[in-house]
């Protein structure tokens, strides 16, 4: 039997070239080899204020990046998380073995907490959500015996409290939970904000400049590009040392399928207005059949495709439920 991957998005606003470039492009290509699940995860949305409305319309619009990003409903299953309540169940048995001072040192939770508050230390109207939401997303991967997870470099540590808990339950109850690994690329473990190299492409920042959107114009592409942060030097060269120009070539790489010592070459000599001006063009010859093909699924199509991904995993997460509520000493 084939190995199994999970992963999914937050339907939380718009959808970024890193969120594409970081996950859903990994997905399209270990599709042919693993048995692949793929959710759109509203649960998680929710941890922070969302219009109802927006909730609903963001949903489907997730799923329609899913496929026309190359998410084939014959090789994979996608479905939206809230559909099967397997996830929230799980979710609160892995509650009672997780510690609160884990969930403090999750490294994104000052960062969600300070969105939400406007004060990192402002921590007593911090929604619990926000505090225990990686308890969640070990739920979403444990309860399909994942083994493998493409993710960001920022949500390793998420899949490292999703081990722990998973060992932690075995050692207690008897082995029943499959010990989830990550899977990321070098070029896509960290697309970075191109205003800002030293933080992650947040769809939830202040600035419009950080991010590239999966529905921006090409006029939009070529204007946030050209205010892409740099560095003070005037050569296109990929090293740690210059993480601006360094992010900048891996999502021209990633783009592209030119490797960073390629790019590097073709622009030994040039400097950063060439390199912006084609990388700009690269995204724009990305994004507008990918838009085109976003406009060719209606909603209802859509929605037929969701529900028969959910009909089709809930078996599997029931299966997997019944198995903990039995080990733990719940009648079933």
């Amino acid at each position: 039997m084939k190995q199994r991957i999970f992963s999914g998005v937050a339907p939380s606003g718009n959808i970024h070239i890193g969120n594409y470039l970081g996950a859903i492009k990994n997905w399209v290509k270990l599709q042919d080899s693993y048995d692949s699940i793929f959710c759109v995860v509203d649960m998680h949305a929710i941890t922070l204020p969302r219009d109802p409305q927006e909730l609903r319309k963001n949903t489907i619009e997730v799923a329609k990046i899913y496929l026309a990003s190359g998410i084939d409903p014959a090789k994979s299953t996608l479905f939206i998380q809230s559909q099967v309540s397997e996830h929230a169940e799980l979710m609160w048995i892995l509650n009672t073995l997780a510690k609160t001072g884990e969930m403090s040192r999750m490294t994104q939770f000052k960062d969600k907490a300070e969105l939400h508050t406007g004060d990192s230390k402002a921590m007593d109207n911090v929604p619990l959500g926000i505090f225990n939401y990686p308890v969640l997303m070990a739920s979403d991967i444990l309860l399909y015996d994942t083994n493998l997870v493409p993710v960001g470099k920022d949500q390793l540590q998420h899949i490292e409290i999703t081990r722990t808990l998973a060992n932690r339950f075995n050692k207690k109850f008897g082995n029943t939970f499959v010990i989830p690994e990550p899977y990321t690329t070098k070029e896509s473990a960290n697309i970075m904000g191109l205003d800002d190299p030293t933080k992650k492409m947040s769809k939830s920042s202040k600035s419009e400049y950080n991010y590239i959107n999966l529905s921006d114009s090409e006029e939009g592409v070529r204007k946030k590009i050209k205010k892409a942060v740099t560095d003070s030097g005037s050569e296109i060269v990929y090293s740690e040392e210059k993480p601006a120009p360094m992010n900048l070539i891996n999502i021209y790489s990633l783009l592209s399928d030119k490797s960073a010592k390629d790019i590097e070459k073709m622009y030994a000599g040039k400097g950063y207005a060439d390199f912006k001006n084609d990388l700009a063009e690269e995204i724009i010859k990305f994004l507008k059949p990918f838009q085109e093909k976003i406009r060719e699924y209606s909603d209802e199509k859509v929605m037929k495709i969701l529900e028969e991904g959910a009909e089709k995993v809930r078996p599997i997460a029931k299966a997997k439920l019944d198995e903990v509520k039995k080990k733990i000493g719940f009648i079933t």
